[in-house]
């Protein structure tokens, strides 16, 4: 949910329940098989059990499904499985709480938690949970949401990030198929992977012994333009054939304007003809050459995805279809061929405001240009520190520090210039690091901090993501910085009353070649930095001081305490 929130379309301008219902006897004499209501939220439609009732009532209608949040599913889902409902999707991006917060900007994890057991409950088989996947924000998590199928018959799909940004393609965000599945195999070698139908989009792997399976929706490194079977129609009853195309056509006007049934066909049979090979953006075409780069590459992440509502409806075009289609063919348009009879297709159509848009933090280029007058320096070859020197000045604190200091300044060369320190030959230890910052914000901005009353959000909450997405993309942010593969990372945040401060901890833990004392400094920082960012509307007056190491444990200079 964006910070400013939505424009809602006007009720009047939205299908209502008879329209939805109209359309649907329509495609469904017309062949369509499954119908599918999703969003956006289809469940905060007064009306929702209601339609699906009269769905079910169509004959030749297999399958009627829906796409939820599952905010309000364990409440609903009673009545919408007496009405006929078959198929549940739950859309889920993470399994960190806060993180979920921070997401849809409300609580209710719990919430939806509570839906997908309820769902399994009811014996639905499988339960879908639908899980984008974005570079620099649940990535880390596909191991923690493979272990979800463990007892639970779910199928977790993993979708890949499909990066509109603006007007701008970034493929930064996406992590692919192919890394996912890597990622996933170093846990479960044994990984099994299960046949598909045809016409299916997603790739269906299961850990032998688990309850469930996940499932890839690889719609941007393997894209299934060719063999897609989806049109979608939005909630103010605009038809799509593609859902990344800027192309529609209003089925409401027609409606509302008196059109045929045969008129109706025409209008959806020309708008089928019209349908491209694959994605309108020509980027896109061109992304099969780049995805081994691509997935090599250190790419941070700002997350969003798009939201649309929609019915969605599995049909074939026999009959009166095909014949507009051909018609189509003979004025010089696109068409789809007679040799296809059976090709099944999906027509969505939205029960809600469409257009819901959301995006959330974190994305930074890593490429950059230094002048080289900006690196070169003296060279310097007795620069140490004495943590226990006796002539330190009254009030500073003191460190102890177990094992030898460099004598030198490690990220230069000969010739005082940076470089990067090359760790290949150290041995791998268990490594960790605390640090510490202290945000002073005054008594205003402090007592709106405490009471929740900040504007852009919960500043506690945000702050502590992203001191953890800091910590992450540490290497992104400090040039000489190594890629560490973090175990774990920790950060909290406590008010103290008397000073007016958000006092800042975070822990990182690693096992490798190198520490973790920037990545956990990055971390305070970033909080510390983001507390300032969501107060400085109240005052100006904040201080941000105290960023500092509390310690340190592994590697050549051993342990380090802050006294």
């Amino acid at each position: 949910m964006p910070e400013e929130g939505v424009q809602l379309t006007p009720k009047s301008d939205l299908l209502t329940t008879q329209e939805i219902i109209t359309l649907a006897k329509l495609f469904v004499k017309e062949g369509v098989e499954k119908i599918r209501l999703t969003g956006g939220e289809p469940l905060i439609r007064p009306d929702v059990v209601d339609i699906v009732g009269q769905l079910c009532k169509l004959e030749g209608l297999k399958t009627i499904a829906v796409t939820t949040n599952g905010m309000n599913l364990t409440k609903l889902l009673p009545r919408l499985k007496e009405a006929g409902l078959n198929a549940i999707n739950i859309s889920l991006d993470t399994l960190v709480p806060a993180k979920f917060e921070f997401i849809v900007r409300r609580k209710g994890f719990h919430k939806v938690m509570e839906g997908i057991h309820k769902a399994t409950e009811l014996g639905y088989r499988p339960v879908k949970v639908n899980c984008v996947v974005m570079r620099g924000f649940n990535e880390d998590e596909l191991l923690g949401f493979v272990d979800f199928t463990k007892d639970l018959p779910l199928d977790v799909r993993f979708i890949e990030y499909m990066p509109f940004d603006g007007n701008k393609w970034n493929f930064k965000k996406m992590v692919s198929y192919k890394e996912m599945l890597d990622t996933i195999k170093q846990q479960w070698p044994e990984l099994e992977k299960l046949s598909c139908e045809t016409s299916s989009t997603a790739k269906s792997y299961k850990v032998p012994h688990f309850q469930g399976q996940i499932s890839f929706i690889t719609s941007m490194s393997e894209h299934f333009c060719a063999s897609c079977s989806r049109l979608r129609i939005t909630a103010d009853g605009n038809l799509k054939v593609c859902l990344f195309g800027n192309s529609e056509v209003s089925l409401r006007d027609h409606l509302r304007s008196g059109a045929s049934e045969e008129e109706l066909v025409q209008v959806i049979g020309a708008a089928v003809g019209r349908k491209k090979k694959q994605h309108a953006e020509s980027a896109l075409m061109l992304f099969p050459l780049c995805q081994d780069a691509l997935q090599n590459s250190q790419n941070s992440k700002q997350w969003g995805h798009t939201f649309s509502h929609w019915l969605t409806l599995r049909a074939r075009f026999p009959k009166q279809m095909r014949k507009a289609l051909m018609e189509n063919k003979l004025t010089g348009q696109l068409y789809l061929p007679r040799s296809l009879p059976e090709q099944q297709w999906h027509i969505t159509t939205g029960i809600l405001q469409p257009h819901l848009s959301s995006s959330c933090v974190f994305q930074k280029d890593p490429s950059s240009t230094f002048d080289r007058k900006c690196l070169d320096a003296s060279p310097v070859s007795q620069v140490s520190v004495d943590y226990q020197s006796k002539g330190a000045s009254p009030g500073s604190e003191l460190g102890t520090m177990v094992s030898h200091a460099s004598d030198s300044l490690t990220h230069t060369d000969e010739e005082g210039r940076a470089t990067m320190v090359d760790v290949g030959g150290k041995p791998c230890s268990r490594r960790s690091a605390v640090a510490v910052a202290v945000v002073h914000l005054g008594e205003k901005a402090f007592g709106m901090v405490r009471q929740n009353q900040v504007k852009k959000g919960n500043v506690l909450v945000v702050a502590q993501i992203a001191g953890i997405q800091g910590a992450k993309l540490t290497s992104q942010l400090i040039p000489l910085c190594h890629n560490i593969p973090l175990n774990h990372v920790e950060v909290s945040l406590s008010l103290d009353e008397d000073r007016h401060a958000v006092v800042i901890r975070s822990a990182c833990q690693t096992w490798g070649r190198t520490g973790v004392e920037m990545e956990a400094l990055t971390a305070a920082s970033l909080a510390a930095l983001t507390v300032y960012d969501m107060c400085k509307a109240v005052t100006h007056d904040i201080v941000i001081e105290e960023v500092k190491l509390l310690s340190k444990t592994g590697g050549q200079r051993g342990y380090f305490s802050r006294v």
